[in-house]
């Protein structure tokens, strides 16, 4: 490209309405140095610090399972109410008798708090983790829902996580 004509071009290029694409990003230089940037960011990217949970189900019905709600219960035996609950929407196919591994990830741990007096002791009784089916809806679009369960409880959070379309996440936090 000789002076003069970039200097046309940039002339050109300021008098032109703001949407209008720049030519020179579609020339094989302009392409290669996009990847390059996109390389160079996606290698900058800071990871992540979060836990993930993982739960195997077994479909047993005869219907396929479109959406499970699950949780992550963590609580002393002696307690009827859990201490913590993470709660995750799962949007998956999982056909009738066969089984799938949920896997979710979230910012937010198993406990809130840990003692140190819990790290000590040795024995695990005291306190149990377990996950817990709470409603699952299938293909036909019926329903089978937990008694003491409430899809009201976890209606904003349904919002929230539904709002954005799905990547390649499985599951994603209530």
């Amino acid at each position: 490209m000789i002076p003069q004509n970039r200097n046309f071009e940039r002339n050109r290029r300021a008098n032109t309405s703001p949407g209008e694409r720049d030519p020179n990003l579609d020339t094989l230089d302009g392409r290669s140095a996009a990847l390059e940037k996109a390389v160079q960011d996606s290698r900058s990217a800071k990871p992540v610090d979060g836990f993930a949970y993982r739960a195997k189900i077994h479909n047993g019905s005869t219907q396929p399972i479109e959406i499970i709600f699950w949780e992550y219960q963590f609580r002393r035996p002696t307690d009827v109410v859990p201490l913590l609950r993470r709660q995750f929407l799962c949007a998956i196919a999982v056909k009738p008798e066969k089984g799938k591994e949920l896997q979710a990830f979230s910012l937010l741990g198993p406990q809130d708090v840990v003692s140190v007096d819990k790290l000590a002791k040795k024995s695990s009784s005291e306190e149990t983790e377990k996950v817990v089916i709470n409603r699952i809806e299938f293909a036909d679009g019926s329903i089978w829902q937990r008694k003491d369960w409430n899809f009201g409880e976890v209606r904003l959070g349904y919002a929230r996580a539904v709002a954005t379309p799905w990547g390649t996440e499985m599951c994603r936090t209530l």
